[in-house]
């Protein structure tokens, strides 16, 4: 199983901050956010890595991240998104690099509490087909929410007025071979870029989509309120673990 990191966009709701670097090169507190996705994916087991950036920073990644020897890696696997094509469109990036595998997918400025390492686990041991992470949130209308019935899902809608339940889709994603078929079978959205939503929904349309409900916190860190909010949950969280290690 491989892992990729969706590192792209010009991160234009975080100007003036990312006029003079990606905004996955920002601190969240003592690191880059980058950070947190590789090491989710390590701690996880997942060891083959591809970053998708773009902009006109990415050469900065890089820089700071070399082949990923510092954490352990043997390699880091680069891919370069022109434009902003949406995250599907970025995902597309990877096809060569994931082939035939199954992959698991993480937005470069989304935070995880705990390790994801249990929800890997558990969809290498599902047949195929694909699996999300949901998680409840205050404000679900910001998100992807997903409609679920029962035990499953039955739609995920995009940013709804008036959400039909209170959780959110979160930003990891494990999906089998079917996903660069259904990637290119894809027309832009009015946004004009290739929805997510869209491939989950495909998967939702064959019957083939799981989900799981995340323990712990979750933020992004995409917009000014939630990078602070970012910093603040990972400076509690890293102060905690201090004091019990005293």
């Amino acid at each position: 199983m491989k892992g990729v990191i969706l590192a792209g966009g010009l991160g234009k709701r975080l100007y003036p901050l990312t006029k003079i670097t990606n905004k996955h090169l920002l601190p969240i507190y003592n690191k880059p956010m980058i950070y947190y996705p590789i090491e989710a994916l390590i701690d996880a087991g997942i060891e083959d890595i591809m970053i998708v950036t773009g902009g006109n920073f990415a050469g900065d990644f890089l820089q700071l991240l070399g082949n990923g020897r510092e954490f352990g890696l043997k390699d880091l696997h680069y891919t370069y998104q022109e434009g902003e094509g949406g995250i599907a469109d970025a995902l597309s990036l990877a096809e060569h690099f994931v082939e035939e595998d199954r992959c698991i997918v993480i937005l470069g400025d989304n935070i995880f509490e705990k390790s994801i390492r249990s929800y890997v686990e558990r969809y290498k041991r599902q047949k195929d087909g694909a699996k999300i992470i949901i998680k409840e949130v205050p404000d679900p209308q910001r998100f992807g929410v997903p409609v679920i019935q029962g035990d499953k899902i039955v739609a995920i809608e995009e940013k709804p007025k008036q959400p039909k339940s209170p959780y959110s889709v979160t930003g990891i994603y494990m999906y089998d071979r079917q996903i660069w078929e259904i990637i290119h079978t894809l027309v832009p959205s009015q946004r004009n870029e290739l929805e997510i939503t869209d491939v989950n929904n495909a998967y939702i349309g064959k019957n083939m989509l799981t989900y799981d409900i995340l323990d712990g916190w979750w933020t992004d860190a995409g917009t000014f309120e939630s990078l602070v909010h970012a910093q603040q949950l990972v400076a509690q969280k890293d102060h905690a673990s201090r004091l019990k290690n005293q």
